[in-house]
């Protein structure tokens, strides 16, 4: 079977995998850049040249778990966007140069197609048909996924994500980068009745044939609970008070993401949700999704591992791609807003 390697550097991750066939692991490396949480977000100038540093010996390490050489891997599947430029030019240039020396075709791959089928890896029945929620630091998109490579966005964020609301919301509390897990460790001893938050986009009037009834924001709560600290602040309550920030904050964001998924169950008729990104690896949303969709529907999740950016979502892309026969010239590029294959609006 097709040996790929994948190759992922769109961000702050640098990651290898090798992947055989459809879904047999063999290796799988990903290194993650600590740096950024002394600034609270990523830098991309320091992303990029961590990647560089790196991305030899991840891939090295990769092939030395799979048992391979680079010689025997058949297709190189690498990250070609959205994400940071820099980064993502160090991943298309080594994956291009590596393909050209072996005589081996590459496949420029899209972050967020490769996040719906990270979770697949693990789920055998995260597979199509499925409503999916793509949640990441960076991107929030509500989809119908009738089948790969076919793709119906049903609703997408106004703003900011809401992995990116997670972050902001953190460092407006004091907690540390990144925002999503903080966040998460904080609400674990918070009430959020203590500060209810208004549901952005989020009312009982709202009908499927109008925007609002799917799309995201969420600049607008990170604004409102800026507001609920200055006055806690002012009351000399807020140390007290952040577990229960957070926790209102966190079921805020999660009451928006959930609703708007089973809205979007109920349209298509399919209790089957897919979730990918980050925030995927949010316990409270997983949670909730599986509650409200009851016994007769399944919620897949991927792994804490492969909620974040990794390189075996982008071997396992690279080989659905492969096998269509979409295979990149030396003319790849890397685009920071790569449009996403197959993806049409309703």
């Amino acid at each position: 079977m097709t040996l790929i390697l994948g190759i992922e550097t769109s961000c702050d991750e640098t990651s290898a995998a090798v992947l055989r066939g459809e879904d047999e692991l063999l290796g799988h490396v990903i290194f993650t850049q600590d740096v950024h949480r002394l600034y609270g977000g990523v830098v991309p100038e320091i992303a990029s040249r961590a990647h560089l540093r790196t991305l030899d010996d991840v891939v090295e390490g990769a092939l030395r778990e799979a048992g391979v050489g680079l010689d025997d891997i058949d297709v190189f599947g690498v990250t070609a966007g959205p994400g940071l430029i820099g980064a993502l030019l160090v991943g298309v240039s080594w994956g291009k140069a590596a393909a050209w020396a072996g005589g081996k075709p590459v496949v420029g791959v899209h972050h967020m197609e490769a996040h719906l089928f990270a979770t697949q890896l693990e789920h055998p029945d995260a597979r199509p048909p499925f409503v999916a929620l793509l949640v990441s630091g960076g991107h929030t998109m509500l989809l119908w996924v009738p089948a790969w490579g076919e793709y119906v966005q049903l609703g997408a964020t106004r703003d900011d994500a809401a992995g990116e609301a997670f972050d902001k919301a953190a460092k407006i509390l004091g907690l540390p980068y990144p925002g999503g897990p903080s966040i998460q460790r904080a609400a674990e001893g918070g009430d959020p009745s203590r500060h209810r938050f208004t549901r952005p986009l989020l009312n009982r009037g709202q009908r499927p044939a109008e925007a609002e009834y799917y799309d995201f924001s969420f600049s607008g709560l990170k604004t409102a609970l800026r507001n609920r600290v200055r006055d806690v602040e002012r009351a000399g309550e807020l140390e007290a008070e952040v577990p229960h920030l957070a926790a209102a904050f966190q079921d805020a964001v999660v009451d928006v993401l959930a609703t708007k998924t089973l809205r979007a169950v109920r349209e298509t008729g399919c209790r089957r949700i897919v979730l990918g990104g980050g925030v995927a690896n949010s316990r409270a949303l997983r949670a909730e999704l599986t509650r409200r969709l009851g016994g007769s529907g399944a919620v897949h999740a991927p792994s804490p591992r492969l909620s974040t950016d990794n390189a075996a979502m982008i071997a396992r892309t690279a080989h659905f791609r492969y096998t269509r026969g979409e295979v990149a010239g030396l003319d790849l590029n890397a685009r920071a807003d790569l449009p996403f294959p197959g993806l049409r609006k309703r």
